[in-house]
């Protein structure tokens, strides 16, 4: 039976724990808004230009360029230009991984998406 305070290993480095701390939380803050997270959701099927993702999300000019800007300076979203048009694809492996794990378990196919229970 596994004592139940285990020691820290000799490799536990509290720096390096601290440092992805703070990573994960910025993630986790910059994927905690709604628009930035349906934005992100419809690039896990590939890449798509702004007004695709304007008809996709609902969401609306100046919100959309907001959000895709947050993503953009946060290499979140990588941009290619045709033409007029500009094109968003996802660009961070980690968030993809988020969002396949979020939509696991957020959006099943035969039920509705559950409500997460505020802590007060």
């Amino acid at each position: 039976m596994p004592s139940p305070n285990p020691s820290p290993s000799p490799e536990f480095d509290l720096t390096r724990l601290r440092l992805a701390a703070t990573e994960a939380s910025g993630l986790l803050r910059l994927l905690a808004n709604e628009d930035r997270l349906m934005l992100l959701c419809q690039l896990t099927d590939g890449e798509k230009n702004v007004s695709t993702l304007e008809a996709l999300t609902g969401i609306r000019q100046p919100t959309l360029s907001q959000q895709l800007g947050v993503l953009r300076n946060d290499a979140i979203v990588a941009t290619r230009r045709e033409g007029k048009q500009v094109f968003y694809a996802l660009n961070n492996k980690q968030v993809e991984s988020i969002l396949l794990t979020l939509y696991s378990l957020f959006c099943p196919i035969d039920q509705e998406p559950q409500r997460v229970q505020e802590h007060v």
